[in-house]
């Protein structure tokens, strides 16, 4: 029992509970940047919603806006509705974390360069949400946009405080940005788990399903009117940035920060 019990620990902790802290730290300073973020545009709703007009007459003039298109020929199903509205919900949550939650006890190797890529995106994505605050399609009926995720939930934001251009009155959460439109990072984050997940699968068909992932998320995002395609490009954009900058940053840690590397020794953790 006790060689069982060593084993499944070395499996579950290859760098001991210090390693697993610091990655907790990691996530827990992420997610306090972003509610400061949060708290620094809430009470720009107009700015925001003038932005989003700004994402549609540029699509608009590019040819480019479909958007409510899209997303009436989906409101047509309903089963359909509800599985991208739940897929919506559950793509930043339980697939993110669990695929980085596999990576770190699989694939540990390569979990610090996709780490690096996740901080990377993090700090563009803010930087975005606070240079550029965006109200997503939902919050603009006007348009022809329908809230589904709120449908689903059932869960709706309260009317209390700000005004949109359509007249609707949004109280923004406590929990989320209501205007992190720009860019996606629903998009950012799928290209940033689907691309190390394809490569390091044995299986083609896990793969192929990997390599399809951010184009599922593409399609629910904009089927639910939670982000524009303008954000969805930018996402992959912010992707493309953070996995150069990771790869700049594994030049200083080859040991540690390389995607692929040899298993690192517990002094080289990152």
């Amino acid at each position: 029992m006790v060689p069982r019990l060593v084993s499944l620990k070395a499996r579950l902790l290859p760098h001991g509970w210090l390693d697993v802290l610091r990655q907790f730290a990691l996530l827990g300073l992420a997610y306090l940047a972003y509610t400061i973020v949060r708290g620094l545009v809430e009470g720009r709703a107009n700015a925001a919603f003038q932005h989003a007009r700004d994402v549609i007459n540029l699509e608009r003039t590019l040819h480019l806006f479909v958007e409510p298109s899209i997303q009436a020929w989906a409101m047509s199903s309903h089963l359909l509705m509800t599985l991208a509205s739940w897929t919506y919900l559950n793509a930043q949550t339980s697939v993110t974390l669990g695929a980085l939650a596999y990576l770190y006890v699989v694939h540990n190797r390569s979990f610090y360069f996709v780490r690096n890529m996740f901080l990377i995106a993090m700090v563009l994505a803010l930087a975005a949400y606070y240079v550029f605050p965006t109200a997503p399609p939902r919050f603009l009926p006007e348009w022809g946009f329908i809230d589904s995720v709120s449908d689903f939930t059932r869960v709706h934001a309260s009317t209390s405080s700000l005004t949109g251009s359509a007249g609707s009155t949004l109280n923004p959460s406590k929990l989320v940005n209501l205007y992190a439109a720009v860019p996606s990072m629903h998009v950012a984050f799928a290209l940033m788990i689907a691309w190390p997940l394809a490569s390091l699968s044995k299986w083609r068909l896990v793969r192929v399903l990997w390599m399809l992932y951010p184009l599922l998320i593409t399609f629910v995002i904009i089927v639910t009117a939670n982000h524009f395609i303008s954000d969805a490009i930018l996402g992959a954009v912010t992707a493309g940035v953070s996995a150069a900058g990771a790869r700049a940053m594994a030049r200083w840690r080859p040991a540690a920060w390389r995607f692929g590397a040899e298993p690192v020794s517990v002094g080289a953790t990152g």
